[in-house]
């Protein structure tokens, strides 16, 4: 299974870090892609993504994760992001996001019906938010901000293989 991540100027990179550290030591494929050849995330952390996302075919991919942080307004307006996102969830497959980034999703137009949450305060702007950690809704999952980005993560993997496997990675990472 193989899994993308976006990244852009101002990502928060505990949230970035910790999905794809965790989902790779599930097992899962995971492709960095970035809206620059070098992204600085919020707090001057320097990555360099796998691939740009102009190059991306989104049928290589079996779901799609977006970090949060204080650049989202980065790609709050991007057609090609949104553009993919709706690909994605006219797929049926999973898309996670957290922190400011299920707000790109309610930009989309994919968060109509569904319910979801964000950072806090910015859950207010969502159509049906929900003050929990991570919310699943149908193909969607939302988490709150850095400090929910391992519960977040662990979440993905249950989805996604189960729960023998998230509580196993959740033994050998120490959490809770």
């Amino acid at each position: 299974m193989q899994g993308l991540v976006l990244i852009y100027e101002g990502v928060e990179e505990i949230e970035a870090s910790a999905v794809i550290d965790i989902l790779r030591r599930a097992g899962l494929g995971m492709t960095v892609a970035g809206t620059n050849t070098i992204i600085t995330g919020g707090h001057g952390m320097k990555v360099l993504p796998d691939i740009n996302i102009a190059d991306i075919n989104a049928d290589d991919y079996d779901f799609l994760v977006l970090p949060g942080g204080p650049g989202y307004g980065n790609i709050l307006n991007s057609g090609s992001v949104h553009e993919l996102i709706r690909h994605f969830n006219d797929k049926e497959k999973l898309i996670a996001a957290i922190c400011a980034a299920p707000l790109v999703l309610q930009k989309s137009g994919i968060l109509e019906a569904k319910a979801a949450t964000a950072y806090p305060g910015m859950e207010k702007s969502l159509k049906n938010p929900k003050e929990q950690n991570v919310v699943i809704d149908q193909n969607i999952i939302t988490s709150r901000g850095p400090g929910t980005a391992i519960e977040f993560s662990l979440k993905i993997v249950e989805t996604l293989i189960g729960k023998a496997m998230s509580d196993k990675l959740r033994k050998d990472l120490v959490y809770e």
